[in-house]
């Protein structure tokens, strides 16, 4: 397994609140770090606010196929309605690469968030049959984007639940989310057993509403 402290992260949707709160993080670790967006000046635009928040001189901005070509891993924090367009875009400049799925399909309505239905079973599924050169995992769908992006706390009181079907791929995943301070990578099972922990987004979500509060989860005897 590589050292992940040598590897560049690049994040699709480091725009977006998920994505720009995970960069934060790994920026503050002295990762290096480049944001991806369908527009170069935004992605740069977006870098430049997260090297300011994290304090670090580690972050850039690109297009997403540059951000592809650059890095070694990729986060996926896109909305899930652009997510099969982004992927396929990208087939060939993530070829042998990990790609890290953190996409929720999500609903919402009054009554508040519900799972979608997804043809291949889940998003992290959807990203591996459009990506099937790539090392895909899922990972980090429970961790708090308030929290990430507030400086002030100094630990993510949380585990990240990493799941994939290429050992060394999810022990990197695994060591990257260790990167953050208070952190733990977990390894959660095969790629197919996603769709629950996707869905449970919907669970943390109303519980986060009703309480007010920004709950993770912790698995217990590990």
């Amino acid at each position: 397994m590589t050292e992940v402290a040598e590897l560049t992260i690049g994040v699709f949707g480091g725009t977006g609140p998920q994505g720009k709160g995970l960069a934060v993080r790994w920026a503050r670790a002295g990762l290096r770090v480049v944001i991806g967006s369908r527009d170069a000046a935004k992605g740069a635009s977006a870098a430049a606010e997260i090297a300011e928040l994290s304090g670090s001189d580690t972050v850039t901005g690109a297009e997403n196929s540059e951000c592809a070509k650059n890095a070694d891993i990729v986060l996926v924090a896109v909305p899930w309605e652009g997510h099969a367009k982004i992927l396929d875009t990208l087939r060939e400049h993530l070829i042998g690469k990990i790609v890290i799925d953190c996409v929720n399909p999500l609903g919402f309505d009054k009554r508040g968030p519900y799972v979608l239905e997804v043809e291949e079973g889940s998003a992290a599924e959807q990203a591996e049959a459009l990506l099937p050169d790539s090392r895909v995992t899922a990972a980090f769908h429970h961790v708090s984007a308030v929290t990430l992006a507030d400086v002030s706390v100094s630990e993510v009181d949380t585990d990240v639940l990493v799941l994939g079907d290429d050992r060394d791929a999810t022990d990197t995943v695994r060591a990257l989310a260790e990167t953050i301070p208070g952190v733990r990578g977990i390894y959660g099972g095969r790629l197919r057993n996603a769709h629950q922990v996707e869905a449970l987004t919907a669970n943390l979500i109303a519980i986060n509403r009703r309480y007010k509060a920004h709950a993770g989860i912790r698995i217990t005897d590990v």
